[in-house]
């Protein structure tokens, strides 16, 4: 693949994007935690002597409001709900506690903060924001229209309040020149004053604010450690700390210089021509990794949308909705023009004329990325398949919920007899996949459906779980597997090891010469690459991966890379990376730093090498397996890590996003995850 030229404004440019790519990533990671943390401290206002008019406490009669608004309001802050009118109240009695009364600095900050939330209202962690999405598509009256006029005020008035703040600081700073009753007295020994000057001018042009933020705190916090009478109160901390994670705004020298490194390149037909097939993790991860290059990209996918294929068994037990595991690839890409989606079906690969055939259409390519990943493998009888799906789809997800549901309502309306082999689920394979269908269908049955039949107990059905080999979960170790069945059994999941299925039809299944009728059959015991290697007319491994060199590159073919489960790529100690989403990830991060290289002339990176960072399996409610190595953890703990994990990785789809399509700014209203068309479209 041909190099391309860089002028030095685009190396500077491209240099300072990644920049700002790491560092605003770091900062949305830690804006939510900050939120929570200012809404926690000011709580502690509704307390303040003389902040709520009333009479003597003692006084019931007289002072029972103020009192449920002292014990209330501080709960519903913290908690998140109902912020905003709250934050209009207190900053209302602040500024007439500070306007009556003795100034004070504590009450010019309380005041700053209240107006924040008045303006922005709370962040991610909070029932305001949980509940703004219900209530934006209630049929309650005017909810939509409110809620439509509090995104405007976040989104139009925010930026304004945002200058607003940065000035009032940087007049503080200035000191003596602009004293004034509503400014607070920023001692002097906090910062040496040529620096506050400079920090003044820096916070009012908007240059550098977390920066500055940051330099002023670390000031504050010095002369707190010295034990100075005067100073920054904690609240000013806050309001710097809140400045510093969620920027300076639109008005701003940071926005000019986000908005310039960010610019999309012109489109140039000339420029080198990388085709990606397949937007699971690894394609996606290569995507993003080229966004700033000027390379023509194409991403090409059966579908319009990347799925988090780690939580399908959570739609195919109807715990979750297929729109909130999928993100919409165009969404992700609007902003960068040179990367096209092309939505179909690949069929070949002619690698003589460097171009493959996407529905019956050539598309030409200097570098072609496969990373088509896999589909259910019946080991030579694929005619169970009408009667055992798997699960890698939202099809397969939505149609395995449906067979789940209706074999409920069909038993509800069954003779006895009949009803046994409806409340029959076997489920064979039991690795990951497997072990969470049984332990989610058995958590379903005995606890979402408790009291919704009449005719039958949920609890009664039956749910098995067939392993050819001698262990669930084998990928772990022999402890956490014992504690994996245990923990099913406990479930009430019939667990069976080394039992061999020999067949499957429409009446059940025949395990080991005994014929077990079951009304629903799912299939997870194993999988088979997609026939990427066929395209390219070479012999694939037993799994139909294809194998691949240090560089991921398949052998003869330097400009044909293939990643994920289409690819055996021995770079985890010698051993085959894993089938997992972080081992696509990396893959495809690592293709796109292979194809930097390329396209800016520079010495290629190291051989690729899979690092493991654990492996995760849940069973049930509060119930999970854990290995790190040397740390392992069961049951309730590794649940919430386990939870916490993949809330991690659905927050960096989310973070993905909104790196991709540039400043975005996740207060805007629209859901970063997918947006209404295309959650309408994947909703049944």
């Amino acid at each position: 693949m041909r190099p391309i030229t860089l002028y030095d404004s685009d190396r500077l440019r491209v240099r300072l994007a990644a920049f700002l790519d790491i560092s605003r990533t770091a900062l949305r990671a830690m804006a939510p935690i900050v939120d929570l943390l200012v809404r926690l401290s000011l709580a502690k206002a509704f307390f303040a002597p003389g902040m709520l008019p009333g009479g003597d406490i003692g006084d019931f009669h007289a002072t029972w409001p103020i009192i449920a608004a002292r014990v209330t309001g501080p709960v519903l802050l913290a908690a998140g709900f109902f912020v905003r009118p709250l934050a209009l109240l207190m900053l209302v009695l602040t500024l007439s506690a500070q306007s009556l009364g003795a100034p004070q600095d504590e009450h010019l900050f309380w005041a700053a903060l209240f107006g924040w939330y008045v303006v922005q209202g709370a962040g991610p962690l909070s029932l305001d924001h949980v509940l703004g999405k219900g209530l934006a598509h209630s049929p309650l009256p005017l909810a939509g229209p409110a809620m439509a006029a509090l995104r405007w005020v976040g989104r139009e008035v925010g930026p304004f309040y945002l200058l607003a703040i940065r000035l009032w600081l940087a007049a503080a700073l200035i000191g003596p020149v602009t004293m004034h009753a509503m400014l607070p007295t920023m001692e002097a020994e906090m910062v040496p004053r040529p620096l506050a000057i400079v920090g003044a001018a820096l916070l009012a042009l908007g240059l550098l604010t977390p920066v500055v933020a940051a330099g002023l705190l670390a000031g504050a916090s010095g002369m707190a450690m010295a034990g100075a009478d005067q100073g920054v109160t904690i609240y000013g901390a806050l309001l710097l700390a809140l400045l510093g994670v969620f920027g300076a705004g639109r008005y701003s020298l940071d926005r000019l210089i986000i908005d310039w490194a960010h610019r999309a390149l012109p489109a140039d037909e000339s420029a080198p021509h990388v085709v990606i097939v397949g937007a699971g993790f690894g394609g996606m991860a290569c995507a993003a990794g080229l966004r700033h290059e000027r390379a023509r990209v194409t991403l090409i996918d059966r579908h319009n949308y990347h799925l988090f294929q780690p939580l399908l068994y959570q739609v195919a037990t109807a715990a979750l909705s297929p729109a909130d595991i999928a993100t919409p690839i165009r969404g992700v890409f609007r902003d960068n023009p040179r990367l096209q989606v092309l939505c179909g079906t690949v069929t070949a690969v002619d690698v003589a004329a460097r171009r493959l055939i996407l529905d019956g259409r050539a598309v030409a390519y200097d570098a072609l990325v496969l990373a088509t990943g896999a589909t259910h493998d019946y080991f030579g009888h694929e005619e169970w398949a009408a009667y055992a799906p798997g699960l890698k789809s939202v099809q397969d997800a939505t149609s395995i919920r449906s067979r789940i549901l209706d074999a409920f309502e069909q038993a509800e309306a069954t003779d006895p007899a009949a009803r046994a082999s409806l409340l029959t689920f076997l489920i064979v394979g039991a690795g990951p996949t497997g072990v969470e269908l049984a332990g989610a269908i058995a958590e379903l049955a005995r606890n979402g459906m408790a009291k919704d039949f009449r005719n039958f107990d949920p609890a009664s059905a039956r749910i098995l779980l067939v392993q050819a080999g001698p262990r669930v979960l084998p990928q772990f170790n022999e402890r956490l597997s014992a504690f994996a069945r245990t923990s099913l059994e406990a479930l009430g999941v019939e667990v069976r090891v080394d039992s061999r299925v020999e067949g499957i039809d429409a009446e059940g299944v025949v395990v080991d010469g005994e014929r077990i009728r079951a009304g629903t059959v799912l299939w997870a015991a194993g999988v088979v690459a997609s026939p990427a290697a066929a395209w390219l007319g070479i012999e694939p491994d037993r799994a139909g991966r294809i194998m691949v060199g240090p560089d991921l590159s398949v052998p003869g073919l330097p400009d044909v890379f293939a990643i994920g489960d289409t690819a055996l790529a021995l770079a985890w100690d010698g051993q085959p990376a894993p089938g997992l989403a972080p081992a696509a990830k990396q893959a495809g991060a690592y293709v796109a730093a292979v194809l930097r290289s390329r396209l800016r002339n520079r010495e290629p990176p190291p051989p690729f090498r899979y690092r493991h960072q654990g492996s995760l399996a849940t069973i049930g409610r509060k119930s999970a397996v854990a290995d790190f190595g040397r740390l392992t953890l069961t049951g309730a703990p590794a649940w919430w890590l386990w939870g916490a994990v993949h809330l991690m990785f659905l927050l960096g789809v989310v973070v993905f996003h909104v790196r991709c399509r540039g400043p975005a700014d996740y207060r805007r209203g629209d859901s970063p995850v997918i947006s209404e068309p295309y959650r309408r479209a994947l909703t049944p």
